[in-house]
């Protein structure tokens, strides 16, 4: 079987670090490019740490740098979780290259026309960049095999009562893209934060012998440590759960929903509001629980891998 193409689109970030590494470990997915949006930091600082990912992991597809600042509304980061750098934690090898000369949008329109086979592309962060190629480029959306992307959640929020972070921070890109009519894979809430690393998980990632094992085990302890704050047990992987479900589906427990996004509304602006009576047609594949162990085994083998 050939691999599957696809894109990486993010906001770097320990949990999209996790993902992209993920990524790299299956040779059944075939990176083609690395896209950034603001979200967890700046895009000067995700566009840098996906550089420095990439330098570490091996990744040698082009990185283009993406939107700055949502397509409406005001621009959001999230320092106390990932710190003042984005990506906080173990130092990491500087760039081995500089980002592409073309914006991510044209970098993900250039990947779409020259690709033989469709493109998954896999959106970690804020949808701006996906949103602004499905508005500039609609010639392209046929080219677009699915789209897996962690954000939003069925039950709750977290950065409100009602709105999950990616989702939030550019809500009129999420109702481009949830309306476009392109398959939806939604790893929302509802199944990341069963997607836990335990100390006991980092621990044995710890002693794993190789030199990406050891930026690794100290990326999870950074981010348990915010995380344990707020009573979690472990740390939640919730952006390696949109690759995942490319690479063991059967992991997964999904089902097929109709998910609106809220854009307008005072409390529940950035709300991914699901139809659970069935009454509409569905327009994603919602991710809502997993085999933990299983999950938890295929981010070691990854680890493993780059020994």
């Amino acid at each position: 079987m050939h691999p599957i193409p696809i894109v990486l689109d993010g906001d770097p970030g320990h949990d999209d670090a996790m993902a992209w590494l993920l990524a790299k470990s299956r040779s059944m997915l075939e990176i083609l490019a690395v896209t950034t949006v603001a979200g967890n930091q700046t895009i000067e600082k995700t566009t840098y740490n996906a550089l420095r990912i990439c330098t570490l992991l091996g990744i040698s597809a082009p990185v283009g740098k993406g939107a700055a600042r949502p397509l409406a509304g005001v621009r959001m980061n999230a320092p106390s979780v990932h710190g003042e750098s984005g990506l906080d934690g173990p130092t990491l090898p500087e760039p081995d290259r500089e980002a592409s000369p073309l914006s991510a949008c044209e970098l993900m329109a250039k990947v779409l026309r020259e690709s033989p086979r469709p493109v998954t592309i896999v959106p970690t962060g804020p949808l701006t960049n996906v949103a602004t190629l499905l508005l500039s480029h609609p010639e392209l959306k046929e080219k677009i095999a699915r789209i897996s992307l962690m954000g939003g959640g069925i039950a709750r929020g977290n950065w409100t009562p009602a709105a999950e972070f990616n989702i939030l921070v550019d809500p009129e890109a999420a109702k481009i893209v949830f309306s476009s009519g392109v398959p939806i894979t939604m790893a929302g809430l509802d199944v990341t934060e069963q997607a836990l690393i335990l100390p006991e998980d980092v621990e044995k990632i710890r002693r794993i012998e190789n030199p990406v094992a050891n930026i690794v085990w100290q990326w999870l302890d950074f981010f348990y440590g915010f995380h344990k704050k707020l009573g979690y047990a472990g740390a939640p992987m919730h952006d390696p759960c949109a690759v995942a479900w490319l690479i063991a589906p059967e992991i997964f427990e999904a089902k097929e929903l109709y998910v609106e996004i809220e854009t307008q509304g005072r409390y529940c602006r950035g709300m991914t509001a699901a139809d659970l009576r069935g009454g509409a047609a569905p327009n994603v594949t919602a991710l809502l629980g997993l085999d933990r162990e299983k999950f938890v085994e295929l981010l070691r083998e990854a680890v493993e891998a780059y020994g």
